[in-house]
């Protein structure tokens, strides 16, 4: 089935600003990412990530996106990090996208086998003057041996950490020392999944301007959706 992409906006809630989309694949059908990657395997996994990449890059364009765009990549669908940036690397070229204004965010709907694999990619992409994100920290494969082998531009926290983050003291320090340790590291940290506006206080409160979540936005498809700012 052909794909599109839909867009979300990382907001900063600090100056009220977009800081980035993340481009999020749907079906030219209507279909769901759940749907369109469900219908992912082994044999297709290449041309999938390829196309996404492509696509996403002629939506934003389409879509007259302002800010950074994050691009998600499957680290098992790449074998070579420079041969796979080609068609990347071509069609950001064709359709005017600086490629400093595109961020590789590492997700995976398999597991990570091949750790070393993961990190070559991450600087080669970086050494091409990608910006480079690491989603669902504290989930999965993104934990702190990541964090200690690669210092990523942006940091992505799981939406477990985030979910009622308001009410929850544990959740409160745990983010809180995340937040910290990032600013030592140099790193950017997006809250990502904030629905209310506690959570959304909440994180801002605790040192975490960037967020991402149905508060401000949904995802869709055509011009760049207007984020709410909740008082």
């Amino acid at each position: 089935a052909a794909i599109t992409m839909a867009f979300q906006p990382i907001v900063d809630v600090s100056s009220q600003t977009v800081f980035a989309h993340e481009a999020l694949v749907r079906g030219t059908d209507g279909a769901s990412a759940r749907d369109v990657l469900s219908a992912i395997d082994a044999g297709n996994r290449y041309a999938f990530d390829q196309a996404c990449r492509v696509r996403a890059l002629e939506c934003a364009v389409d879509s007259h996106l302002p800010a950074l765009l994050s691009i998600n990549f499957m680290p098992n669908a790449v074998y070579n990090p420079e041969h796979c940036l080609r068609a990347t690397l071509a069609a950001a070229e064709r359709v005017g996208w600086p490629l400093a204004h595109i961020i590789f965010e590492v997700t995976e709907h398999e597991e990570i086998t091949d750790p070393d694999h993961l990190l070559s990619i991450l600087r080669s992409y970086r050494a091409r003057g990608f910006l480079t994100a690491i989603d669902d920290f504290g989930a999965g494969y993104a934990g702190m041996n990541l964090l200690a082998d690669f210092q990523p531009d942006l940091l992505k926290l799981d939406i477990g950490l985030v979910r009622d983050v308001d009410r929850d003291t544990v959740r409160q320090r745990i983010v809180s020392h995340l937040a910290r340790l990032c600013v030592d590291l140099g790193i950017r940290v997006i809250g990502e999944g904030v629905e209310t506006v506690g959570e959304y206080k909440a994180l801002r409160d605790l040192g975490v301007v960037l967020q991402q979540g149905f508060l401000f936005a949904r995802p869709s498809t055509g011009p760049a959706t207007v984020p709410l700012f909740p008082e």
